[in-house]
């Protein structure tokens, strides 16, 4: 029987575990409340030139900015071409529209069976547990996702997780949004505390780019809930270059890892980012030295908004060759392409 518990549920047998002390202020949502939203504070912090600032403030009309001043303090002062900076700095480009981008490029709306669900994989589903990022990167793909329609509280939460008990095939939950770990630990306690009492889920998988831009949010609490129960515990982060692991980013790393989770990363493979095959392999050796092993490297998805990260799969392939005689195997993550509709990612072959 699944019951209401301030806006979250859980099974009465289950009701005390898992469940955290009452909750004080915690130095990552002071970082997340303090982050930089003006493209006008943002330059002035960077020393860089107010030309700019027009096209900054004209992107972020229809996808706002957000940046975590931790983050901010890894980028290059007076670089406007850092590669950290250009994850997150709205661009005139933005407004454009582009042939071959749209507002949904992998259908996922249509792959929404109940509200904050997304079921478009074998043995695994998607719960959208947060609409917040900590960071708005500007070649998201969620950045037109309805969200305000997916919000897993009450109700909805209830269905979802009914419907989770009723697909035996399903065997993986990954918490996904926005930033799950946008949410707070005692809310995401609930869930998970709801989650381990269906017999057939064995694996809690988070999607997750908030240790990258506030480490701090990996708290005793959160490996409690993570890591300390049935579920076996993975997190896939979001990293796409080397700059944004740090001496504190990787002791958040090694919290996890010493708790048991699985540590994977996932990249985006951007222009004026990422896209020489130096930059890829000193990624693939910067996560594996913070225990974290590369898992995909994602072409980018079309969305709209986006098409100035757009690196064309030839080269990619290119890059994916040249990075296989410089890093061992392990080391290499794989090239894939999300398709709309199909029941996996798609590897894109390289020789």
């Amino acid at each position: 029987m699944i019951t209401r518990y301030e806006g979250g549920v859980h099974t009465d047998k289950l009701s005390t575990r898992l469940l955290l002390p009452e909750e004080q202020p915690e130095s990552w949502k002071k970082v997340l409340s303090d982050s930089v939203t003006a493209p006008e504070e943002l330059l002035e912090i960077l020393g860089l030139p107010k030309s700019l600032l027009p096209g900054a403030i004209n992107g972020s009309h229809s996808f706002s900015m957000r940046i975590p001043r931790p983050y901010i303090d890894r980028m290059t002062q007076g670089d406007q071409h850092d590669p950290l900076l250009r994850q997150v700095l709205p661009l005139g480009e933005e407004c454009e529209e582009v042939s071959g981008f749209s507002l949904d490029p992998l259908a996922e709306q249509s792959q929404n069976p109940t509200e904050g669900i997304i079921h478009k994989y074998q043995g695994r589903l998607l719960l959208i547990v947060s609409g917040a990022c900590a960071i708005n990167c500007r070649f998201c793909f969620r950045r037109h996702f309805p969200y305000g329609d997916n919000q897993l509280g009450g109700d909805s939460w209830i269905q979802a997780v009914e419907y989770i008990r009723s697909q035996e095939s399903i065997h993986e939950v990954i918490l996904s949004g926005g930033d799950p770990l946008a949410a707070t630990d005692n809310r995401l306690a609930r869930m998970v505390d709801a989650l381990s009492d269906i017999p057939h889920v064995k694996t809690l998988r988070i999607h997750t780019r908030l240790p990258i831009v506030i480490p701090q949010r990996v708290t005793e609490a959160m490996i409690q809930w993570f890591c300390g129960g049935r579920l076996k515990p993975v997190m896939v982060i979001h990293c796409n270059h080397a700059h944004e692991i740090d001496e504190q980013v990787e002791r958040s790393l090694q919290k996890l890892r010493e708790a048991g989770a699985t540590l994977l990363n996932q990249t985006v493979l951007l222009r004026g980012v990422n896209d020489t095959s130096e930059s890829l392999a000193a990624l693939s050796h910067t996560l594996f030295n913070a225990g974290v092993l590369p898992y995909y490297l994602h072409l980018l998805d079309r969305v709209q908004g986006a098409a100035h990260f757009d690196v064309p799969e030839e080269k990619a392939k290119v890059l994916i060759n040249e990075l296989m005689h410089q890093c061992p195997g392990y080391l290499v993550p794989r090239l894939v392409r999300e398709v709309a509709g199909e029941a996996s990612k798609t590897p894109i072959p390289v020789n």
